[in-house]
Formats: C-alpha cells, structure tokens, sequence
C-alpha cells in the first residue's frame, strides 16, 4: 500500500506558512493568543535534557489521567494533538476499514483516515440544524467492520457543543457495536460547562486534547491520548516510538509547570474569550447578510453567507486580503466558500474589532449590487 500523503489546504495556507508579517489581523487562529516564554517564570537550568519516558513524563500524565478517574498509565503524551489524532488513525485503520467521522472537521480527523484509504462515511452537520449531532444518524452509518466513530467536542470550526445525552448515546452506541469513540476534546478548557472527557466514560472511548490551544502554547508541542483501553495504548505508544521514540523533555516539563498552574491561568484565558465571543456575536447579530450559529464553546464560529445576499466570494476573500485580514476559508474544511471560520482568542480586542470592520468592508466591495457595471 501506498500512502497517499498531501498537504492540507490548511496547514499550506496558515498564518505560520503564509508569513505572520503578511497578515495584519489574524482571525484565521483557533487559539489564544501565543505566549512568550519569559511570561512562564520558570526555571530550567538544571533540566536534564536525556531521552525521556517514551510514554511521556509521568506527573504530567498521572494529572491529565485524574481527569477521568483513571491511572498514569491511561495516558499517552504526543507532539501535540495532531499527533494523537494521527496515532488513533494508523492504529486502528487500513485499507477498506470503515470510519463515521463528522464533517465539517479539523483537517486531521479527515485527511489522515483518506491517505490511509479507509472507508470513510462522512455524517455532514448543517448550519440548518444548529451543526447538532444525530445520533441516529451515526448509528444508520454503522457496519460490521465500523473500527472507529470520529466526533469533536467543543466543534471546530463551528464551537458547538454536543449535549450529554449525546454523548452518552454515542458510548452506548459503540459499546454495542464494539468499535472505539474518538472525541477530540482540544476545546474543552473553552467550555462554560465541560462534559466529562470521555475516556471516562468507557474504554470504548478516547479523548484527545492539548496544552495548545486553550493556553497559547503551541510552540512547545505536548498533546495527549486518555483511554482505559490499553491495548489501543500499547499500539498507540509502538507507532509513536517508530516516529519521534519519545517527546521532548523540556516541552513536556513547560507543559507540566503549566498544567499545574491551570487554577490560576485558566480564568483570565476565559474572561477574556467570553468578552471577545460577545463582540463577535454583537457583530454577527448586526451583519445580515450573514448566517450562523451562535458558539458555546472554544474561541472560532464558522458564520456562511446567506445565498441570498448576491456576495461574490471570490472577490470577498481577494478585498479581505488586500486588507491584510485572513480568516479560514471554507475549503480549508471541505465546506462551501460561503462559509469561513473566524477565530477571536489570538487577536486583541483592538485587532479584533478591525478585523470584523473589514469583513464589512470586504461584504460591501464583493457585492455584486456594487458591482453591476463594473469591469472584470
């Protein structure tokens, strides 16, 4: 078999490829704003930097396992959550294997499951239904060689949240199937009520986040893996050992100092979301010509053009960029143009209200009402 690896219109396209000093107003993050280490305070001279537990280091996994009622061991370390979501597809699929994973999605969950050429059914999640998850469609989905069900909670890039009851019918409906739940859970710090992570909930389950994400840390590439099931695990950590052998044991000891200062940083990270959801959402509610669905939780709403309001979209995103603002176009998704994911934890509020005023503007310079008569 032949793996067939390409780039990702995402990753090719984002503010780290295209060149920071290109965009005057990122709205295309789905984190908060980066921090610079000397913000951290911390001390690290007499680390030792020798090759680390492969599994990752053991009081930073032992504290991400409590979450979920269960043991150091339940927890796998990884570069980031990109590399647990990777782990999860090479070990549990192949060729004709078939996967349920929800669209749209972060690029990884649907990318690495078609390189590996397994059998994917997408169950596509409309703006028309709140981007709300049917069980019974997931289950309507299934087949006797169903290996994985693949969901996201908080959704990027919608930041809805699944309800309880719809997570637990997703757990009932594995266990009966005797397949395993992926629930990528990079957002749930973003929450206002977090579900409990799934891992806890079944050894069917695995849940994956990062230190990324929530806490603009990023560049120190620590994500994680949290299941009961520890075979899955095992293969898990053999795949991760064929890759990098171990993490870095200077990004996994940033992530541990962090981790146990969470108390006290999460907070202010909150506060500060919250006011920037509420300016974008008062933007929102202003701007008719635009669609969405209000956001629950992470940092990013995915707001789509009405088809009515005659925007001619590839004007939209050329204005927008001529203004030095990037948003995340829909084909980063897989999703319609109309559509664009707009981040509000990394830019200030300054930075923020500019970028919404020239969304505005881009709106106005695409519509084809202004436009009529006009050459090209």
């Amino acid at each position: 078999m032949q793996i067939r690896w390409r780039r990702m219109p995402m990753e090719a396209e984002s503010p780290e490829e295209v060149g920071y000093d290109t965009i005057r107003v990122n709205l295309a993050e789905s984190s908060c704003r980066d921090r610079r280490f000397g913000d951290l305070g911390l001390q690290l001279d007499d680390l030792v930097l020798l090759y680390g537990d492969h599994r990752g280091n053991p009081e930073l996994r032992a504290l991400l396992a409590a979450q979920a009622g269960l043991g150091l061991d339940a927890c796998l370390l990884t570069a980031g959550a990109a590399m647990a979501l990777f782990l999860v597809s090479v070990t549990l699929l192949g060729p004709g294997e078939h996967l349920v994973v929800v669209r749209p999605n972060y690029a990884t969950n649907l990318e690495t499951p078609w390189a590996l050429q397994a059998d994917v059914t997408h169950i596509d999640l409309r703006l028309e239904d709140g981007f709300a998850l049917d069980v019974d469609r997931v289950a309507a989905a299934l087949r006797p060689d169903t290996r994985l069900v693949s969901v996201t909670t908080p959704h990027n890039p919608t930041g809805v949240e699944m309800s309880r009851a719809t997570l637990d019918a997703l757990i009932a409906l594995v266990e009966r199937h005797g397949c395993m739940l992926l629930v990528d859970e990079t957002y749930r710090d973003l929450s206002h009520s977090p579900l409990p992570l799934a891992a806890s909930l079944s050894p069917r389950a695995v849940s994956v986040a990062s230190i990324s994400k929530t806490y603009g840390l990023p560049g120190i590439r620590v994500g994680w893996a949290i299941s009961s099931h520890r075979p899955l695990l095992e293969r898990m950590l053999a795949a991760k050992e064929q890759v990098v052998l171990t993490g870095s044991v200077l990004d996994e000891t940033i992530a541990l100092e962090v981790w146990r200062r969470r108390p006290e940083l999460l907070p202010a990270i909150l506060e500060q979301a919250w006011r920037h959801r509420a300016l974008v959402s008062h933007w929102l509610e202003e701007e008719a010509r635009l669609e969405w669905v209000k956001p629950t939780g992470g940092v990013v709403a995915f707001p789509r053009v009405r088809s009515g309001a005659r925007i001619d979209m590839g004007r939209f995103y050329r204005h927008l960029g001529a203004l030095g603002v990037q948003v995340g176009p829909g084909h980063w998704f897989d999703q319609d143009p109309r559509h664009f994911r707009i981040g509000w934890g990394w830019p200030t509020e300054a930075e923020l209200k500019e970028g919404l005023e020239a969304i505005t503007a881009a709106l106005d310079a695409a519509s084809s009402l202004t436009l009529e008569g006009a050459p090209g």
